[in-house]
């Protein structure tokens, strides 16, 4: 295992050192330069669309509707990268990592927006349901299935197995520190409860993360919000703290300002999924009038991921103090910062308040895979098979460490982000297009509604014809 260990870490440092850093921030800038900012001079549209009802029965009642996905896609993004990633990010690159995280997510939030609004693009009707998400617009955009199929194993390898062997990892953590608690009882627990859901289908996904998502998020904010007015004196000088760190000329010297950048790059791809590929396949399952709608959904979910939960636990930390050179790992840290501020109940929330976040994140990942099983074949062996290894990984990672399960993750979110954002850089203009079209229906005071008859090339999308039409 030590040797396996050893061997990732060389490919992680080697592809987010000269690759990924160069990939993600380049995309992402380019992509919100060419939509004119459009993470930026959206937000009060965002905010319409989310709790705009007309957009949930646009066509009838297929799919889940926009809210929902938007819950599936955050109960992906809300959990473990909140709590431990931002406290390894931070223990292991220093409070710099934080700006960076910042970084990744305003620039992140353009791509976001694109992958989006290509997996309403290119969704395909199912009976009682709408699937999509990379694979499908890599076959139906780019004519490349064989592509496709690569990208579909590699999520459902992430995000089914890697990832989740993250969240029960995390879960047994805060467990074990505040409860000394037997990981075998962590793993039957967790993987009984992983059972019931999962064998449930989508729908018992969305219903359940629609519910634990929002309650969950609202009183960590709450808890973060109080412990941060009681400190509210030192707030500038944690921004003075995170932006010397992140620039500062000790940093450099030090070799700080290099882990500083990538620990906050890792742990902020981790935590808001931007560009990543994942976020899609949650995306395709709304029923929207327009594809863009969603795509500023879940645009706006890389902004509540980072600029606020990420921020809420980074700002705890810094204000504790101790997380420089600790023995503790990812979510033990956050544990001792709410212990030292708030008192030993504070630790017993959060352990409590992870296993929610964390158990919510596995109902998600575990669709990104089946979603993209389905796609290489609709085979009802080879879902029940994933769901097999689905809870064996559950059970593998309240056994294994701290550092081997987040290697694993960094190497294969790495290759997934790579095979998306080369897609979705390849598709932009047909994004672009939708959005330009979007935003002169708003002008016009519309609702917009998309047909695809308004683009030249209409080549591989089955959805949004005309009423006439269908």
């Amino acid at each position: 295992m030590e040797f396996l260990e050893e061997f990732i870490g060389i490919i992680n440092d080697f592809l987010w050192s000269y690759i990924l850093i160069i990939v993600l921030l380049g995309v992402g800038l380019y992509f919100t330069l060419k939509t004119g900012f459009v993470q930026f001079k959206t937000i009060p549209e965002m905010f319409r669309v989310i709790t705009d009802k007309r957009a949930y029965t646009a066509s009838g009642k297929k799919g889940t509707s926009s809210f929902q996905a938007f819950a599936i896609s955050a109960a992906s993004r809300v959990g473990t990268g909140n709590m431990a990633g931002v406290a390894s990010a931070v223990a292991l690159g220093g409070p710099g990592a934080l700006f960076w995280m910042w970084l990744i997510a305003l620039l992140g939030a353009a791509s976001g927006f694109v992958e989006s609004t290509l997996a309403q693009v290119y969704k395909f009707r199912e009976v009682d349901q709408y699937r999509g998400g990379p694979a499908y617009y890599i076959e139906k955009g780019l004519k490349n299935r064989s592509l496709g199929i690569v990208f579909a194993i590699t999520i459902t390898f992430t995000y089914g197995l890697v990832f989740n062997s993250v969240q029960s990892n995390t879960i047994t953590l805060a467990f074990q520190g505040q409860f000394d608690l037997n990981p075998i009882i962590i793993a039957a627990v967790l993987t009984f409860l992983t059972a019931i859901v999962i064998f449930g289908g989508i729908k018992s996904i969305a219903n359940v993360s629609q519910i634990i998502v929002p309650v969950m998020a609202v009183l960590y904010i709450a808890l973060a919000i109080v412990i941060l007015v009681m400190n509210i004196s030192a707030i500038p000088d944690m921004f003075s703290l995170i932006f010397a760190n992140a620039f500062g000329i000790e940093q450099v010297a030090g070799g700080g300002f290099g882990a500083a950048i990538m620990m906050g790059i890792k742990r902020g791809l981790f935590s808001n999924e931007a560009g990543m590929g994942a976020v899609p396949n949650a995306a395709a399952t709304a029923e929207v009038t327009h594809p863009v709608k969603q795509g500023l959904i879940q645009a706006l979910g890389v902004f509540f991921d980072t600029i606020i939960l990420c921020t809420a636990t980074g700002f705890i930390i810094l204000t504790a103090g101790g997380y420089a050179g600790s023995e503790e790992d990812g979510i033990q840290i956050t544990q001792t910062a709410f212990t030292q501020l708030l008192g030993d109940w504070a630790g017993i929330f959060v352990a409590i308040a992870i296993f929610l976040f964390a158990f919510s994140s596995i109902l998600g990942n575990y669709y990104y895979g089946e979603s993209n099983i389905a796609y290489i074949k609709d085979s009802k062996i080879g879902i029940f098979v994933y769901r097999i290894g689905v809870l064996a990984m559950v059970v593998f990672g309240t056994m294994a460490t701290f550092d081997i399960v987040w290697a694993l993750a960094d190497l294969t979110m790495a290759i997934m982000a790579l095979i998306n954002l080369y897609a979705i850089t390849r598709l932009f203009k047909i994004a672009n297009r939708l959005l330009k079209d979007y935003l002169q229906q708003r002008k016009e005071g519309k609702d917009p509604v998309f047909y695809k008859d308004i683009l030249d090339n209409q080549d591989g999308i089955e959805c949004w014809e005309r009423e006439e039409q269908r």
